[in-house]
């Protein structure tokens, strides 16, 4: 997890991979694993990853989001949108919507809206719409919303906001 938060994508893939063999009964566990292996280009790992989390975490929207994404660049965002993996319900606000707007059901705008005035809801609102822009090709935005999730206000969110600091920092290089 330090190896991701400071950058080192590959050095993160390498530790996950390793406890992911030296404990494979704890692999499904390792939603980490795959948010490191999406930054690492490893886009089907990524995606059985998630489907094996789902295992252990089916409620989880979060899951489901890391693994359309997966998809979509493994393959393409209308495969993603068909093989999108069902969840249960998720009370954090806003992963009902969030998991719409991944169905095309409500738009980035509609999230940012149930997110309302919670601090968390922001975050990650503004996290999920910009991964969303990014696989519907829209950097301008993508990058935009993804900026805003890596403010210093949301630092509270933990490893999901050094994930919004290592995607900005990807997103910047990449201009």
């Amino acid at each position: 997890m330090a190896d991701f938060q400071l950058g080192r994508i590959a050095q993160a893939v390498d530790g996950f991979d390793l406890v992911a063999k030296l404990v494979p009964g704890n692999a499904p566990q390792l939603w980490q694993r795959g948010i490191a292996l999406y930054y690492a280009g490893r886009y089907n790992d990524c995606r059985r990853q998630f489907e094996s989390h789902r295992t252990v975490n089916p409620n989880d929207v979060e899951n489901a989001a890391w693994h359309f994404l997966c998809v979509a660049r493994a393959n393409s965002a209308e495969q993603a949108k068909r093989t999108q993996l069902p969840v249960g319900p998720d009370s954090r606000v806003p992963m009902r919507e969030i998991y719409e707007m991944f169905r095309d059901r409500l738009t980035p705008e509609r999230v940012m809206l149930a997110a309302g005035d919670g601090i968390q809801a922001q975050f990650y609102a503004y996290l999920y719409t910009g991964l969303y822009y990014e696989a519907m090709g829209d950097s301008k935005r993508a990058l935009r919303q993804i900026t805003e999730a890596a403010a210093n206000r949301f630092s509270a969110a933990g490893y999901m906001h050094d994930v919004a600091r290592v995607h900005r920092d990807l997103l910047n290089r990449a201009k």
